[in-house]
């Protein structure tokens, strides 16, 4: 009778161990979840930012064209050649950045993109987890049933001596 206490108290032990491990198993895939999202929100910022930095880019680019064709117009003007190859000058050195901040934007969303594909695959090996310790949660629940039946049975044998 002990020993049957004993195993019964083993199997409520390892219930509630495996209850909290569910428990801690879902925390984590919430938790997952919402680091997912904020990746995503990132993700759709960092897009809405390249398409700033494109438009810059494209304005930039207009604007560089101008300056040359001003440029080219006044050549005959010395001085006002030596301010609009300044002004052209300067044109391009932001058309560099701009291009720079581009490739850091794309590379930022190409690892974001990573990322994101990395968390993906943690949150199902997660579920995955999730979904065999809820497999053994109901493979002991059965056992706990049937033992707990057996211990019924067996009290009724005993009551009826």
């Amino acid at each position: 009778m002990d020993a049957i206490k004993k195993r019964m108290e083993a199997l409520r032990v390892e219930a509630d161990d495996s209850a909290a491990k569910v428990e801690e198993l879902q925390a984590k895939v919430k938790s997952l979840e919402q680091e997912n999202l904020q990746k995503e929100q990132e993700i759709t910022s960092l897009q809405h930012k390249q398409r700033v930095l494109e438009q810059e880019v494209e304005k930039v680019e207009g604007m560089h064209q101008k300056a040359k064709g001003e440029a080219e117009q006044s050549a005959q003007h010395g001085t006002q050649n030596e301010s609009l190859q300044r002004k052209v000058q300067v044109l391009e050195e932001e058309l560099e950045q701009n291009d720079k901040n581009l490739r850091e934007t794309n590379e930022k969303l190409r690892q974001t993109d990573v990322k994101a594909g990395h968390f993906e695959r943690k949150v199902q090996a997660l579920e995955n987890d999730r979904d065999q310790w809820e497999q053994k949660y109901e493979e002991m629940a059965k056992k706990y049933a049937a033992t707990k039946k057996e211990l019924d049975d067996f009290a009724a044998e005993i009551g009826n001596l």
